[in-house]
């Protein structure tokens, strides 16, 4: 059963997928839309990536405040749930992702990727450590 994460933006999408066995996180890639409100395009993508992956879940990353409290970004994570529900039929679970761009970008850093270059693989990596995070959680 594979697993696939999201690092959801207002930008771009991060997408992860498990191995077979649930057991490792690897990153697939990141979906760029030039607006917020513009999903379609989105959507079809991580539908085709759901096929190809034969993914039967969805680990979409959930950006509390570190108070722990629901802010603008969380809401509209919340609401992009809702929407790969209706569309996917899938269950998506909500997982938060509190750090984990701090944690892509020092992983990053230690493995010498280049400043320059870091903006475009954040995403992704994002995506990876929100799944991994689950995974971990599952295993235990």
């Amino acid at each position: 059963m594979r697993i696939m994460g999201l690092d959801y933006g207002s930008k771009t999408v991060g997408v992860a997928v498990s191995d077979a066995l649930g057991i490792t996180a690897q990153g697939v890639e990141i979906i760029r839309r030039k607006s917020e409100k513009r999903l379609r395009q989105t959507l079809a993508r991580i539908d085709a990536l759901i096929e190809e992956y034969q993914v039967e879940s969805i680990v979409l990353g959930f950006p509390k405040n570190m108070n722990n409290t629901i802010g603008n970004r969380a809401e509209k994570s919340l609401e992009f749930q809702k929407i790969l529900k209706k569309r996917t039929g899938l269950p998506v679970v909500m997982w938060d992702e509190r750090l984990t761009t701090v944690e892509a970008y020092q992983t990053m850093a230690e493995t010498k990727v280049r400043r320059e270059d870091r903006k475009k693989y954040v995403d992704e990596l994002a995506a990876m450590f929100i799944l991994q995070g689950y995974l971990d959680f599952k295993r235990e």
